[in-house]
């Protein structure tokens, strides 16, 4: 607590400047890091060519193999940039919302295979993305 010149006693300043961008700023970060943790699972099934996918043919043509290390990359990008925008580095939010963009295609471009879920990590991407281009604006 300081005091101002009339006495007044304030509260401690944030390092951010403002509360409410440091529970935006932890949305974000919290949704980047569950996009990647399940992406990174995501990964791990399709390369062990998990019979959880359909293997349909169809515009995209990578095999499962590709499409899991493809998936496995994306999801340990998005949880280290998930750490970056949580401990409030420089850099985080932009390789939040660069990583978050590629996470978004790559699930857009992987729905044949398995619909449900890239749909739910596409919202995800979508939710971090939107609350990290706010903040870049604060």
């Amino acid at each position: 607590m300081t005091e101002t010149h009339g006495g007044a006693r304030q509260g401690p300043a944030t390092p951010s400047g403002s509360r409410w961008a440091d529970g935006v700023s932890m949305v974000a970060g919290m949704m980047l890091g569950l996009s990647g943790t399940l992406s990174f699972i995501q990964g791990i099934a399709a390369v062990d060519h998990d019979t959880l996918f359909s293997t349909a043919p169809y515009e995209y043509r990578f095999d499962l193999t590709s499409w899991g290390w493809i998936h496995l990359v994306v999801g340990v990008a998005l949880m280290v940039a998930s750490l970056g925008v949580l401990a409030h580095r420089s850099w985080g939010r932009g390789a939040g919302l660069g990583v978050g963009a590629v996470s978004l295609v790559s699930q857009f471009m992987f729905i044949p295979h398995y619909p449900l879920w890239s749909i739910s990590v596409m919202v995800l991407d979508l939710v971090a993305i939107w609350t990290l281009s706010r903040l870049m604006h604060e």
